[in-house]
């Protein structure tokens, strides 16, 4: 499992679906685009949903578990591409096109560990 730190936000995410949303992140931010990403709360928690700002102005760190790089899936990019493009942001989905729901808390933190499904 890998993370996303972004401002003091740490989120947690499965590494395949990290390195999807480090390519389409650091695409929008390479050419100065702000947008908005959002993932599913657990439904223990009231399955809402979360949202956070992406501005290039602030710094932004991948951390991956594994040592390997997952295969990027062309399709999955392009669904998360065009959900980031679009006036909703960036909605965190699996390859299936499914929303990825957050699994608990951050211990200290009281943000989200995520995964897909």
């Amino acid at each position: 499992m890998g993370s996303l730190t972004y401002h003091h936000a740490v989120i947690a995410f499965e590494d395949r679906v990290l390195a999807h949303l480090q390519v389409v992140i650091v695409n929008k931010l390479r050419r100065r685009e702000s947008f908005v990403m959002s993932w599913r709360d657990p439904e223990e928690s009231g399955d809402g949903r979360s949202t956070i700002w992406l501005d290039p102005s602030i710094p932004l760190y991948f951390k991956f578990e594994g040592s390997r790089s997952p295969q990027i899936d062309r399709t999955w990019l392009e669904r998360l591409t065009e959900s980031a493009n679009s006036s909703s942001g960036l909605i965190v989905v699996d390859e299936a096109g499914q929303p990825v729901h957050a699994l608990r808390d951050v211990e200290g933190t009281g943000l989200q560990r995520l995964r897909a499904g």
